[in-house]
């Protein structure tokens, strides 16, 4: 049995400028998954740089309001929405709240820093 408690993971200001601490990834860990799980924070008022990944990615927003922008298009989003994110999309999360918003992000397969590029 693996249980991760998220005060036990390194928190790091990851490429895109969002707060960030890995909790799954099979490339750094003993785990049967193909998928990798993060818990990020962007502070308000604040965006993301834009950025793409090779792979799928789906963000699930915990807290806060915000602002998604996948190539061309924005949306709001808000606690308990699930944006899917194909590969190889432009995208960039933008913090429209006084709180700080708070996602999940899941990679398919796992995040390592070869399947992203930093457009900023």
């Amino acid at each position: 049995m693996h249980i991760i408690k998220l005060k036990d993971r390194n928190e790091f200001n990851a490429g895109d400028g969002s707060m960030l601490r890995e909790i799954l990834n099979p490339k750094k860990q003993p785990l049967l998954i193909s998928y990798s799980l993060a818990r990020a924070i962007v502070g308000p008022k604040q965006r993301t740089q834009r950025h793409q990944l090779m792979h799928s990615e789906v963000y699930y927003i915990i807290s806060g309001t915000g602002l998604m922008q996948i190539d061309q298009e924005q949306e709001p989003v808000k606690k308990d929405d699930a944006v899917y994110i194909p590969p190889g999309a432009i995208q960039s999360i933008e913090n429209t709240g006084d709180d700080p918003l708070i996602f999940l992000c899941i990679v398919d397969p796992a995040w390592q820093s070869a399947i992203e590029k930093v457009l900023e």
